[in-house]
């Protein structure tokens, strides 16, 4: 039996009327169909809704009201989801091509072999500029295989590019502003039994946003969350190993 999983795709805006066209159109170009697309918006005060308006017709649900951030707004979608995987795709961020989720659905079927999807699918992420010109591959790149212990090595996957089923998605924790989908990716890893490596690019990621802008304080925040994880003397030797590679490569 053919495995039809459906895509819950999830764009989180405020005030992202120069970003967000682009992000609509490359899910809407999908050539697989069983999508649903959410886009929660915090009540932006430019022309991000009369944007994603423009497009209801291809839109599931357009929400706009007052939230506490980023994360409380996904967790609003977390509610709303009613796919089989989740995709966080923040505003300017793409989908990799028109075929990406064909791609995935299709290695899925090739490599299932009980008949079920795998808890987690995961992938490539392409760094883009404005234009949409490719820049680079993202530093980290996702292991072959991938658990809960993966990130003491530091985020290896893309939040964008790391999809996990609906049932496993707990909400992001609020205590963390700018790297709450740090802390996400460990715990929804501990829950889950199958990981699959789609060895595709699956996201094209805009060199910009919240944890760009602030990245001491999304560092201060990755820190505190692997102690939480994984204990404090280990990430504080762990991080230390960081340092000494990082001035070897140098």
């Amino acid at each position: 039996m053919r495995l039809l999983p459906k895509f819950t795709i999830i764009t989180v805006t405020r005030n992202a009327a120069s970003t967000l066209e682009d992000t609509i159109q490359s899910v809407i170009a999908q050539t697989y169909h069983r999508v649903e697309y959410l886009i929660i918006d915090g009540q932006s005060t430019d022309a991000t809704l009369d944007i994603a308006r423009r497009y209801a017709d291809h839109i599931t649900r357009i929400v706009s009201e007052p939230d506490r951030g980023l994360y409380d707004a996904m967790n609003k979608a977390i509610l709303m989801a009613t796919g089989d995987y989740l995709c966080f795709l923040n505003a300017g961020d793409c989908l990799h091509s028109d075929d990406t989720l064909t791609r995935v659905v299709h290695l899925i079927n090739r490599h299932s072999t009980d008949g079920d999807i795998p808890d987690i699918v995961y992938g490539h992420t392409a760094i883009v500029d404005r234009r949409r010109h490719f820049q680079r591959m993202r530093r980290l790149s996702p292991p072959e295989r991938l658990d809960y212990r993966s990130f003491r090595n530091g985020m290896l996957v893309c939040h964008q590019a790391f999809w996990a089923k609906r049932g496993l998605c707990m909400p992001y924790n609020l205590k963390y502003r700018y790297s709450a989908d740090f802390d996400w990716c460990i715990r929804v890893m501990r829950l889950s039994k199958t990981t699959y490596n789609t060895g595709l690019t699956l996201i094209d990621y805009l060199d910009q946003g919240l944890t760009t802008q602030h990245h001491r304080a999304s560092l201060r925040e990755r820190f505190h969350i692997m102690a939480h994880h994984y204990g404090l003397l280990p990430t504080v030797a762990r991080h230390l190993w960081f340092v000494i590679r990082s001035v070897i490569k140098r």
